[in-house]
């Protein structure tokens, strides 16, 4: 595979999930906002410095993000229990049952669009999941990255 090809399919992974995101309701929370729940939920309670590496932005946007997510639900704060000064931030039963709805939303979202392949490229498109998901988790960088919505 060239470099070109690899773009290409770059940029058409790029599109397909903006117009997943774009099809689906995400208008309760800021993409921020979804970055740092589904990092909660992957990885657990963290601080908010922790957030914003892994978001990663800046601790500012990160404690705004957090304000955001408690003030509709999604996110307490509890103290941390190495360090009785700070605190961490968990996500709630609200905040797993929102990624819920955008995760099965985007579904849906993909659903509709499968709909309109023909069989033989629907065949291929789901042989392909597999292999960029092994392609995702591979990657060194895959313990930074973005994390999984469910």
């Amino acid at each position: 595979m060239s470099t070109e090809d690899a773009l290409s399919t770059v940029i058409a992974m790029h599109r397909l999930l903006r117009n997943l995101r774009r099809a689906s309701d995400t208008s309760a929370v800021h993409p921020t906002q979804l970055i740092v729940l589904a990092l909660l939920n992957q990885h657990g309670a963290q601080r908010i410095g922790e957030l914003a590496k892994r978001v990663p932005c800046s601790q500012p946007t990160a404690t705004t993000a957090v304000a955001g997510l408690a003030a509709i639900g999604f996110v307490d704060r509890a103290p941390d229990p190495t360090d009785g000064r700070a605190i961490q931030v968990v996500v709630t039963t609200a905040g797993r049952a929102a990624l819920q709805s955008v995760a099965r939303g985007e579904a849906e979202v993909l659903t509709e669009l499968l709909a309109t392949l023909s069989d033989d490229d629907l065949r291929l498109f789901l042989a392909a999941t597999p292999v960029i998901g092994a392609l995702a988790d591979s990657h060194p960088a895959a313990e930074g990255r973005v994390p999984d919505l469910v």
